[in-house]
């Protein structure tokens, strides 16, 4: 194997280490991500769950990660009609790990009340970054619960680590590059003292 051939492979298996973290994290936490993660499952129903900071991004969407503190706008769309009839609870809380004191945990709370537009909007100033679980409730008797993890004002964090994932990966490859360089260089070497 010649050099000439290792340095475009080379070069290639480098831009993709680049470009990889930036297009996974380009989709992420934005509505180009796979429709399922933007619905919401409570029981036999569904939801599209999309998220707005109309201060910040306008009329961007967003599904889990939501860029930064400041109003934001969470919508719930019904896809089941059956839903329009049936009364609907929302509670937003800190991702603690422990949902055992659901009051403490609290930052948001919507009591039950039937929506017959198919359409819940919740509107809250975060003004801390955080994890947070969207809690839906449906029916009469809270019969389906369904959960939606989502972060708030943590994309820098998310960048950061790509950030470091990236140097990482570049500097493997460079590694590798010397490796396969000094590699070559050494049979070379050897091969031009064996023929003398």
């Amino acid at each position: 194997m010649s050099w000439q051939f290792v340095k475009p492979a080379c070069v290639c298996f480098l831009m993709l280490a680049i470009a990889v973290p930036f297009s996974a994290q380009a989709q992420h936490g934005g509505h180009e991500l796979d429709k399922d993660l933007c619905i919401l499952r409570v029981g036999p129903y569904r939801m599209y769950f999309n998220s707005y900071q109309p201060d910040n991004t306008f009329d961007k969407e967003f599904c889990q990660d939501i860029p930064a503190t400041g109003r934001t706008v969470v919508v719930l769309d019904y896809i089941e009609h059956e839903l329009r009839a049936l009364p609907i609870e929302v509670r937003v809380i800190r991702d603690t790990g422990l949902e055992q004191d659901l009051q403490a945990a609290t930052v948001l709370h919507m009591p039950a009340k039937v929506y017959p537009s198919g359409s819940v909007d919740i509107e809250y100033n975060f003004d801390q970054p955080g994890k947070f679980v969207g809690l839906v409730t449906v029916g009469d008797q809270q019969q389906h619960v369904g959960r939606f993890p989502f972060s708030v004002g943590e994309s820098d964090r998310i960048s950061h680590s790509m950030h470091y994932i990236m140097i990482v990966v570049l500097v493997a490859a460079l590694g590798g590059v010397a490796a396969i360089y000094f590699f070559q260089r050494g049979r070379r070497k050897s091969s031009e003292i064996t023929v003398s």
